[in-house]
């Protein structure tokens, strides 16, 4: 925690512990984005959409941590509209945070496959590898 100014993917409270016991006091809190795992897909990572609230509240008491938004990879959709009703149900779960956590700035959701619906939903951070460094092998 000591080499890096963000961690987009915090989905549990123990990482969440970890991060602050060994972020050094001598540097700014670190940034963190919550996972929520938008669809419930059991091979991903992320805290379930009813959950997140609750990971807010005890991130949040972490000193040494600031909470800064909320990061989704949903399910492969090769539908327009089918991917922004997926990235509004993120939106939703984010500004129900924001109300509470006005610091919370950052929405990272959107990869090479989908950004532009991301974007139109309110993306605020894209991941964009594939599309900059091909596809893996």
């Amino acid at each position: 925690a000591e080499h890096f100014h963000w961690a987009h993917t915090v989905d549990r409270l123990k990482i969440a512990q970890r991060l602050n016991d060994q972020r050094p006091s001598t540097l700014p809190a670190l940034n963190v984005c919550l996972q929520v795992n938008i669809d419930r897909e059991p091979q991903k990572a992320g805290v379930a959409p009813d959950e997140l609230k609750n990971l807010a509240e005890q991130v949040a008491t972490l000193p040494n941590l600031m909470l800064r938004g909320v990061m989704a990879i949903p399910a492969a959709r090769d539908d327009t509209a089918a991917q922004r009703q997926t990235f509004a149900a993120v939106r939703a779960c984010f500004q129900s945070l924001q109300g509470e956590y006005p610091q919370m700035d950052t929405l990272s959701m959107g990869m090479s496959r989908d950004f532009p619906a991301a974007i139109a939903e309110g993306s605020t951070l894209v991941r964009i590898g594939t599309d900059i460094f091909g596809a893996r092998t």
